[in-house]
């Protein structure tokens, strides 16, 4: 029975029968890296439809939780270096053979670090020609350690509410903040005259004079600016909208006739009498069902399972030592409707012992911007519940506004957050590829935040250990998940 499609991708709700008689390999999650796997799959010259096919399982949606909320920065310079210089090369590939700069929009960018001190800056209120925006954004409020977090229930959202919310929600903020204020008032007790003052000024005049970033990055307030440095140029990074590029290669792959998608929860890996690796059991789940009263599916006869579920991986197999990092992020649209594009990352100084790095991507209509990590909530148990902090969300804007009038005087399209995949093990920083301890199961997963940078190399490799046994492509012994758990370990 087929359900419903999303974003236009059509879901099955038990397997259609064509995997019977075949090679069948199940493939769990359908985030960047469980689509490459299946995409690449199709594209193996050992791959046949007559002979092969894909059984691809996703609790919600395809892209729901990293795979469509990343920034999609692409860097020859990230890591593993095993993996990233065949990853790389393989998103030039398959833009070149896709269109990819109009189909996700791939395009090379240049990568900069800089630091600014904006603890001085207040925040202008800009209006808006659109009616009922208010853009003024008022900053975190602070908390003491005696705050129960009852108080933040107003501000926190579900990862699919907060996809849809718009930046008329701030028109409620039109106070003054206290930081402002506290701001201002630090300045007026530093600045104890206006000779002091005009002292100030020259001096940073001086240092405006001698900080020179690049012509085109003229979205950025170069006055703020006391240091940057290059990070990379139009021969070492790039970028993609991961949300757009994942959803590509699906359709791509099941166009083939060879994949099944269908929608639900895994919830037990299924052996066989000598403990080779036999298929899984799941739970449909869609958005009108009570998971609590459907019935397990078991789909049996498959030669191998492969487990790309990022920081769900820990929930099947409880020994890996893959984590979940909260990262929100928020997407905006500038003033100017486009910026040049640059990926900066920051250390802004925005008082006089704290500094915030916010990260801002420059896309071809809106700047996506994100901050960094925490642990404070567990992992739940999909995509669609994750917890979205509405005060991490207007921090990030209230900063990068600060340093640039396009975005201050823009508006917010989305705040949202995912869970980054994270190994966590002193020797490695991951990810894992490859055949467990038990037969037949794999795993492909911990990508950290290079999860879309590596995600083609990862499928072509997870391809090679599927159908010739062997990587061919890539090195990845030090990538073994045998290194580094038991898969034997299941309850």
């Amino acid at each position: 029975m087929s359900i419903p499609s999303v974003d236009e991708i059509e879901f099955l709700s038990r397997p259609s029968g064509k995997a019977e008689g075949k090679h069948h390999i199940i493939v769990v999650g359908a985030g960047i890296i469980g689509v490459c796997t299946a995409f690449y799959l199709t594209r193996h010259p050992r791959f046949d439809p007559s002979t092969h096919h894909i059984t691809l399982l996703e609790s919600k949606r395809v892209a729901g939780g990293a795979s469509g909320k990343a920034g999609g920065l692409l860097a020859t310079w990230a890591f593993p270096q095993q993996i990233v210089p065949l990853s790389f090369q393989l998103h030039q590939d398959l833009s070149d053979e896709f269109d990819g700069e109009n189909q996700w929009d791939y395009r090379r960018l240049t990568t900069v670090s800089l630091e600014a001190d904006v603890q001085n800056v207040g925040h202008q209120t800009h209006p808006s020609t659109r009616k009922g925006y208010n853009l003024r954004v008022a900053p975190p409020k602070k908390k003491s350690r005696c705050d129960s977090t009852d108080s933040l229930e107003s501000s926190v959202a579900t990862g699919s509410e907060a996809d849809d919310e718009r930046e008329n929600e701030f028109s409620e903020m039109t106070e003054q903040s206290s930081t402002e204020k506290e701001l201002t008032d630090a300045s007026s007790t530093d600045m104890k005259s206006e000779a002091l003052q005009q002292e100030f000024n020259t001096e940073m005049e001086g240092s405006r004079k001698t900080t020179k970033l690049p012509v085109d990055l003229n979205w950025i307030k170069k006055e703020l600016v006391r240091d940057w440095s290059s990070l990379g140029g139009t021969d070492s990074t790039a970028q993609v909208h991961p949300y757009k590029f994942t959803h590509f290669l699906l359709r791509e792959a099941m166009n083939t006739g060879a994949v099944d998608l269908i929608l639900g929860k895994v919830n037990e890996i299924k052996f066989d009498d000598v403990g080779c690796t036999s298929g899984v059991s799941y739970i449909p789940t869609t958005d009108d069902d009570d998971q609590e009263e459907q019935q397990p599916i078991e789909i049996l006869a498959s030669q191998q399972v492969v487990l790309a579920m990022g920081p769900w991986t820990s929930k099947i197999l409880p020994d890996c030592p893959i984590s979940g990092l909260r990262a929100h992020s928020i997407t905006i649209k500038p003033s100017t409707g486009t910026v040049s594009p640059y990926a900066i990352f920051t250390e802004l100084k925005v008082d006089k012992n704290k500094y915030f790095s916010p990260e801002m991507y420059a896309r071809k209509d809106e700047v996506y911007v994100c901050g960094e990590g925490d642990t404070l909530v567990e992992l739940p148990e999909t995509s669609d519940a994750v917890e979205v902090v509405r005060e991490k969300c207007d921090e990030l804007y209230h900063y990068v506004s600060k340093l640039s009038s396009n975005l201050s005087e823009g508006h917010i399209l989305k705040r949202q957050a995912c869970y980054l995949p994270v190994l966590n093990v002193p020797t490695s920083s991951g990810p894992l590829i490859g055949e467990t301890n038990l037969e037949g199961l794999y795993v492909a997963s911990g990508h950290s935040c290079w999860g879309i940078n590596n995600a083609p190399a990862t499928g072509k490799i997870v391809s090679e250990l599927l159908l010739d046994g062997e990587a061919t492509s890539a090195d990845i012994s030090a990538l073994d998940p045998g290194l580094y758990f038991d898969a034997s370990v299941l309850e």
